[in-house]
């Protein structure tokens, strides 16, 4: 896209160009930082927002990778300004980083909005992370572009492929029932974590990584590039240079995102067999854009969308094997006639446009329509005496006889609770039974 380049225009513009007393205080004090005239006059300033931390695994690699971002803001002309904001790491934060999705969606919003940015690259992956980087974009309203941490590596343990996030749950059991001796406990804690990057099950870090694809916050194949491969760096630099244009273009989030957008997130959602958590996290999103959500409308779309992607925990295979089977941008290929194909993105370009002409490279991790993973409802809407204002249950991910099941009740006030007495050999819980929280 071709667009006129009139540095007055850009937001920046209004810290840097008078002369006046103010905008020499911002001058110099970004020349006490080392830098000159030449490295911020007449050009973009980029925030490049990241949420590295040593306590975060799945953004581990961010040191590095801010460092391709700046390099393709570099190439492109703008000026690369790093900016630190809150990283939110399931694994390491208690009791769940949801208590702080808000707190750093309100970071960034600020972050944008007061300081001189004309554009930013919102580096997040961890399940909460991406929400949270996306509402504070879109409350500010300035060219935002995501890049997602992508997941890490597949492990093995012996003969047996391991996904994170899953197959822990699995082999606990196994070692709780004392059929897993501590040596191969210890050896599976050793190399299910195969490497930086967010877990290569669909949790709700590549759901929301695909989803965010889908409706258009990330450049297209974003969403499924592995951590640590060279693409991964590639697309780092990609995405600073679109970052750039974007500022130029005056991209901003209210200019390409709609209702339709949030309904191709939806869909997508549906079609990975994604995580129950992008339902909260996609009411949030389309909230901040003024469109309300309802759970019958989830309900509505999750009955005509097919489970194409034959993803952990719902299906056989991991994250590497849907990028090495063509991505999100093949499967998106395959379910054309669901979604919004018109609706812009990032890029300039429509959804259908950046689409066109993908393949898929195996059916049996990307399915066909005619042999779907499951035909419809990978995500179900259920309402009852339990749930009078509706639940969601991910029903591909269930064993088929819990789908209809009767039970004794075996009820604790909480989790605490729960976790204390679940292992109590006199608590009166047999296989059929069905445990309940008051505090749930």
């Amino acid at each position: 896209m071709t667009t006129e380049r009139d540095p007055s225009k850009l937001r920046s513009h209004r810290w840097f160009a008078p002369d006046d007393m103010r905008s020499f205080g911002h001058r110099s004090r970004l020349k006490a930082m080392g830098f000159d005239d030449v490295d911020y006059q007449n050009r973009p300033v980029i925030g490049i927002l990241n949420t590295w931390s040593e306590l975060n695994t799945c953004h581990s690699h961010f040191k590095q990778r801010a460092d391709d971002v700046r390099r393709g803001i570099l190439q492109a002309g703008g000026f690369p300004v790093e900016i630190p904001v809150m990283s939110l790491g399931e694994m390491l934060m208690k009791p769940t980083t949801m208590l702080y999705r808000n707190l750093l969606a309100m970071e960034v919003e600020e972050v944008l909005r007061c300081h001189p940015i004309d554009a930013a690259v919102l580096m997040g992956g961890c399940d909460k992370t991406v929400p949270a980087m996306l509402m504070g974009a879109i409350s500010a309203d300035i060219p935002s572009i995501f890049l997602p941490a992508g997941p890490m590596l597949k492990a093995k343990w012996k003969d047996v492929t391991l996904g994170s996030g899953s197959d822990v749950w699995k082999y606990w059991d196994e070692r709780v029932a004392g059929n897993l001796c501590d040596s191969d406990w210890k050896g599976i804690e050793n190399c299910i974590g195969r490497s930086a990057g967010t877990c290569m099950t669909m949790g709700t870090a590549s759901t929301m990584a695909c989803a965010t694809e889908a409706m258009g916050f990330s450049l297209p194949g974003a969403a499924n590039v592995p951590s640590v491969v060279a693409e991964h760096a590639r697309l780092g630099t990609q995405t600073g240079r679109r970052a750039v244009d974007m500022a130029w273009e005056e991209l901003k989030p209210s200019t390409f995102l709609t209702s339709e957008s949030i309904d191709n997130a939806l869909m997508t959602s549906f079609a990975i067999g994604g995580s129950t958590n992008a339902i909260v996290h996609l009411i949030a999103i389309a909230g901040r854009l003024g469109i309300e959500l309802t759970l019958d409308r989830f309900d509505a779309l999750s009955r005509i969308t097919p489970v194409l992607a034959d993803i952990r925990p719902g299906g056989r295979f991991l994250m590497e094997d849907f990028f090495d089977a063509g991505g999100l941008r093949a499967m998106l290929a395959r379910m054309t006639d669901l979604l919004n194909t018109e609706c812009k993105t990032v890029t300039g370009k429509t959804l259908g446009e950046q689409i066109e002409g993908s393949e898929v490279i195996d059916n049996e991790v990307i399915r066909t329509r005619e042999n779907p993973v499951d035909p419809a409802g990978g995500t179900c809407l259920l309402k009852g005496n339990l749930a009078p204002n509706g639940c969601v249950i991910k029903s591909i991910a269930a064993d088929p006889n819990l789908l209809q099941h009767r039970g004794p009740a075996v009820v604790f006030n909480d989790y605490p609770e729960m976790k204390a007495k679940i292992h109590d050999p006199e608590i009166n819980v047999t296989a059929e039974s069905v445990l309940i929280m008051r505090s749930a």
